[in-house]
Order: C-alpha cells, then structure tokens, then sequence
C-alpha cells in the first residue's frame, strides 16, 4: 500500500471548487446518464467486465462525485461490490445522502490507500480531466497496482488538445481546469503504466438536448495483464 504524497496545488484547488458547488452539482447532472445511451451501454460493459473478470473483489468509482455512476453500476443487477471515492468531502456527502445503501469514501487518485491487487475493476468517469498532464503517469501507474491482474479500468473524458479553465459556476467563485485529451493519448500512457488496452472509443459532441456539450466525448477501456 502506498502512502499519497502531500497534496500538489491542483488537488487542493480542485477539492475546494467541489466543496463549494456540491449543493448545485448534485441537482445540474441529475437525469445526466439517463440522457446517454452509448454511456450506458460503455458502464454495462465494463461492469459486466468486472463482474466476470474481477475474482469477486471491490470495485471502485474513482472521482465518484455525487455517486450517480457508482449507483448505476451497482442498479445494473450483476453482484459488483462497487464503491466510490472523492477527492472532495462535500462530494462524499452528497453521494452517501443520495445513495445510503453504497460506500463512499474520501480518497486521491494519486494515493488510493488501498491493497495492491485489490479492486475488481476501476472505473474513472470524467475525473482524470482535472489531473495535469505531468501527474497523468503516476494515477495510471496507481490504477495498474490496486488492479488485480486480468482487472480492468474504464476511462471517461473529453477530446480535445488544451486546457479550459473554470473560475466560476452557480455564482460561486472556483478554480477547475478541465483537460481535454486525445483518446489515443490516453491509450498510450495506459499502456506506459503497463496495462492492455482493450477498447477506445470517440464520439462527436452533443449539441442538442438537455445536456449538449462542449466537445467531443472519448472512452478507453485497458486491462492489467493476468499473471503468468
């Protein structure tokens, strides 16, 4: 088990901006994945992945936000034991009011203290996009060790080239970049951590409906190596 380092600036500025939006958040992207099919069917996927793959061991919502997807994999009738994890603690308490039954725990994808081998599957649904391009290495080489081997991870983010920064949302004054990545990108520093990829997926933005986006969309789903 590894014990995280102290913080670097993003992490604080990025657990303090969802501190303060929580409240708003919860209600902005609720109803967001019912909207979604090809989402859903990459999250059906993936947890069917871990339910046969996975050896029975806990799988994790890594960046979990309000729970939303943490709950949806658990809704999906497959026995996983998933559970979720955020950086931000008012994050964590929102997810544990909307959905008691699950765990939720504070926790950095720079530092899971968890086991190493330990999780059935990982799930990062749009959390990598406010980790910065030189710390991007360390969270998937952190992912590879508290995967079990023939585990997989599954990635959510939006495509593109540069940063966008956000510095207020809901009249509340935050500090939030949002990094947009080129799927084969994500892929090869996957695999620099060690890990298979198995799928990527690209899809254009949605620009209508009650979500329309910004952007692209792009989805990678890898696999640690079984052990020989």
């Amino acid at each position: 088990m590894t014990t995280p380092d102290p913080s670097p600036d993003f992490l604080n500025t990025t657990r303090a901006s969802y501190d303060a939006m929580a409240p708003a958040y919860v209600e902005f992207v609720r109803g967001e994945l019912a909207a979604k099919p090809l989402e859903r069917a990459l999250l059906s996927t993936f947890a069917e992945l871990a339910a046969a793959g996975g050896g029975g061991l806990p799988v994790a919502d890594v960046g979990c936000g309000t729970g939303r997807v943490t709950a949806h994999l658990h809704e999906l009738g497959l026995g996983l034991d998933v559970f979720g994890i955020d950086l931000a603690l008012q994050m964590v308490a929102v997810a544990r009011e909307e959905h008691p039954g699950l765990r939720f725990e504070e926790g950095s994808m720079l530092g899971l203290g968890l086991p190493d081998a330990s999780l059935g599957g990982l799930l990062a649904w749009y959390s990598t996009i406010h980790v910065p391009d030189e710390e991007l290495p360390r969270a998937f080489a952190e992912f590879h060790r508290v995967l079990a081997p023939g585990a997989h991870v599954q990635l959510g983010f939006q495509v593109g080239d540069e940063a966008q920064r956000l510095t207020e949302a809901w009249g509340m004054e935050i500090s939030l970049d949002f990094h947009r990545r080129q799927p084969e990108k994500i892929a090869g520093l996957l695999r620099e951590a060690g890990l298979d990829v198995r799928s990527v997926v690209w899809r254009e933005r949605e620009t209508d409906g009650p979500f329309p986006e910004r952007a692209p969309q792009g989805f990678v789903l890898a696999r640690r190596p079984s052990a020989v």
